[in-house]
């Protein structure tokens, strides 16, 4: 392998990281929104009656992979071809670098999910619960109306928890292993899970896709966890606290990922993580406050920041 070329195999994270700084790219542009479009497209043609609806939901995430793979798979054809083609570019591999990183942008979110954060945490400290009961839509999907002080800034972190592995570092996880069709039908899976996956009108439509996902998350979730545990004294937190309710509490969410990197911040930052009449995730020492949205903040760029880090070391050391 040429040397020099070493470097240059994390460029195409390096590259995503700044264009994540940047911004998210333009909805029309963005290729979750057309997996979005996509799966109300299919979501429509769905049959009624609970077996029609099972078997229907297990081609759903196939038909839907059909029309993902092919742009992914061309660019990533491309990227090679500029990279290893036999015309020599001077640029050649910031221009391959360019274009892979610009793909892989849209399916992270470090950034945003941050800024979320940030909107809820501004509002408490203003006093304004119901302009943070607004801002905590783009996070959580529950009923926001009844929500407390507290209890708005107990969801919003353990809203930034799971989706500090959903959108960060599970989309970067499989890039590394699978390259861009990994992190595209990752981000794939994802979303039908968040649209269809969940029980009610859907709970045989998407039996399937909610399974799936939860196979693609056990491992991600779960070393999303141990680097909370990790970087816990980052941003403020206890290591060894973190480390025991995540042993202690990690089963008690309905989904077997979800309760993992939430039990592990729960105890890094020493607060009570509560879903009424869900779970209770770690210990009540103290009420729960903007405060600590703010260190949870930190958490995701802590997180993010390394995960970023660890995916370019691993790159570069993958032969």
């Amino acid at each position: 392998m040429n040397r020099k070329a070493i470097p240059e195999k994390a460029l195409p994270i390096l590259l995503a990281a700044v264009l994540d700084l940047i911004g998210e790219p333009p909805v029309d542009w963005h290729p979750v929104v057309w997996y979005g479009k996509l799966i109300r497209r299919l979501e429509q043609a769905a049959p009624d009656g609970r077996l029609a609806q099972l078997l229907y939901g297990l081609v759903m995430p196939i038909c839907a992979a059909i029309f993902v793979l092919p742009p992914v798979l061309l660019v990533q054809f491309l990227v090679g071809h500029i990279r290893l083609g036999a015309v020599q570019m001077r640029w050649k591999y910031w221009l391959s670098a360019l274009i892979e990183g610009s793909a892989l942008k849209p399916f992270f979110a470090l950034c945003m999910l941050a800024d979320a954060g940030r909107r809820v945490r501004c509002a408490l400290e203003r006093g304004d619960l119901h302009a943070a009961r607004l801002a905590l839509q783009s996070l959580v999907s529950r009923d926001r109306s009844g929500l407390t002080a507290g209890l708005a800034a107990a969801a919003t972190i353990e809203s930034l928890a799971e989706n500090l592995s959903d959108s960060v570092v599970a989309p970067l996880f499989y890039y590394l292993l699978f390259g861009l069709p990994g992190a595209a039908l990752y981000r794939l899976c994802n979303t039908l899970d968040s649209m269809i996956g969940y029980r009610g009108r859907y709970e045989y439509l998407g039996k399937a896709s909610a399974w799936l996902d939860d196979v693609l998350n056990l491992l991600p979730s779960r070393l999303t966890a141990l680097l909370i545990i990790s970087l816990a004294p980052l941003f403020g937190g206890k290591r060894q606290t973190a480390w025991r309710i995540w042993r202690r509490d990690a089963g008690k969410t309905t989904s077997p990922n979800a309760g993992h990197p939430m039990s592990a911040t729960a105890g890094a930052l020493g607060i009570q993580l509560e879903k009424v009449d869900h779970y209770t995730l770690g210990d009540n020492e103290k009420a729960v406050s903007p405060a600590d949205i703010k260190r949870a903040e930190r958490m995701v760029w802590c997180v993010g920041g390394v995960t970023i880090a660890l995916c370019c070391i691993l790159k570069v050391g993958r032969r």
